[in-house]
């Protein structure tokens, strides 16, 4: 394990929860003081670490952040391997901002190539703090339990009024369409969430194109 992230591990274990406290909110002003100077609208991409470069959602994803930086986005990712590299290079390509909210982990991840603009984090929940601030839309690509998280946690946020909807774009019909038709028989037929909801706060597409052109209507 690399020192720097044995020492940050170290650090989770003893430090006390008063001194955490200010490790937390040094965090998030750093990442103020880090995006706050982004010009441009910025778009959120999510989705699995594992992803290997000769991968078809490689691929596709590269093309989304291209099209959407050539369109005059800047790209967030988490900075990590697989789906977030491929976000960061996409942003590069396309002559755009790339940020990497790269967070330190025991045994993933280090920080992709094509991050060119860091911000460091200990804490998943002030990560997930500057998805949402800085984010006009989400893309989620197909992805694990972390993607999951982000997704709910997005449209929770929308949900409750939490945010500014915006839209949230899952990739790959045939990925998530499992996902939705179960939410839409178990959760909807018992009345924990309605159709509506839904319709409002996601919509699934196929193509890099149709990503780019519906995030472009939407937003710009």
């Amino acid at each position: 394990m690399p020192e720097i992230q044995r020492n940050i591990i170290d650090e989770l274990n003893t430090t006390t929860e008063s001194w955490r406290t200010f490790r937390i909110l040094g965090e998030m002003v750093n990442a103020f003081d880090t995006l706050n100077d982004i010009e441009q609208h910025c778009i959120s991409i999510f989705g699995s670490a594992r992803v290997k470069p000769d991968a078809k959602e490689y691929a596709e994803t590269v093309a989304i952040a291209k099209g959407l930086a050539e369109a005059g986005f800047g790209i967030i990712s988490g900075g990590g391997p697989g789906i977030m590299e491929a976000a960061n290079k996409g942003a590069v390509e396309g002559g755009g901002p790339s940020i990497g909210l790269h967070i330190f982990l025991p045994h993933e991840q280090n920080c992709n190539e094509y991050v060119r603009i860091r911000c460091n984090f200990r804490y998943f929940f002030t990560r997930k703090l500057m998805f949402v601030k800085y984010a006009r839309a989400y893309v989620v690509m197909p992805g694990g339990m972390g993607t999951l998280d982000e997704l709910c946690e997005a449209f929770v946020l929308a949900q409750t009024k939490r945010i500014k909807p915006f839209p949230i774009i899952l990739y790959d019909s045939s990925y998530w369409k499992g996902l939705v038709d179960w939410l839409r028989a178990s959760m909807v037929s018992r009345g924990f969430i309605t159709a509506s909801e839904i319709d409002k706060y996601s919509v699934m597409l196929d193509t890099p194109d149709e990503v780019v052109s519906y995030i472009s209507r939407y937003v710009l």
